[in-house]
């Protein structure tokens, strides 16, 4: 929405990576990262299905139920997910000082390059299947920003708190480089539909 993109795709988008998150999350990591150390991929599954899934089918119920309710405190809701997002992210950091000190700058340079690559690989690749600029900006969006309070809490549960580390610099260092691009997104809509040649 805020990048003039298209928010029916992005909603799209989001349920379905959060529905197949309990199954593709354990897998991946597996894949990737089993043969460098323990992975309970059964484990890790049942913790996204606890922290993903149970409370959206519960949040679907509720309104179900209590709509009028929900449309009356639905305002204070982002503000409670910024709240809950950052006592992870406090949490990780206060726990990481040491490897915050020891491996900052690395960590930083990781962060900043998955997430610009995400951004670029994101849009390039709905470009270059011939999607048009909104689906290509929903889509940049998407693959570039990650549930990165879903990543430190699992990483920290599932390994050690350093291993949350990159998730919690990655909390921080997407909301800001995802409003600079959002802004960037609106003000090039704007641009073109000022001057539609």
């Amino acid at each position: 929405y805020l990048a003039k993109a298209d928010t029916a795709l992005s909603v799209t988008m989001t349920s379905i990576s959060t529905l197949l998150a309990p199954l593709f999350t354990p897998l991946l990591t597996l894949w990737l990262a089993g043969s460098y150390l323990p992975v309970d991929a059964g484990s890790m599954a049942l913790s996204i299905v606890q922290m993903v899934l149970i409370p959206v089918v519960g949040g679907l119920v509720v309104r179900l139920i209590a709509g009028k309710l929900v449309d009356r405190v639905l305002p204070a809701l982002p503000w409670v997910s910024v709240a809950g997002i950052s006592l992870v992210v406090v949490s990780v950091v206060s726990g990481s000082t040491e490897a915050i000190v020891s491996a900052g700058a690395i960590v930083l340079l990781a962060v900043v390059l998955h997430n610009g690559l995400g951004y670029l690989l994101g849009y390039w690749a709905a470009r270059l299947l011939r999607q048009g600029e909104r689906a290509a900006r929903t889509t940049s969006v998407e693959v570039g920003m990650q549930n990165s309070g879903l990543a430190a809490t699992l990483a920290a549960a599932s390994f050690s708190p350093a291993a949350a580390l990159p998730a919690a610099i990655f909390s921080i260092w997407h909301n800001l480089s995802g409003a600079v691009l959002a802004m960037y997104y609106r003000r090039s809509a704007d641009r073109h539909q000022a001057d539609p040649a």
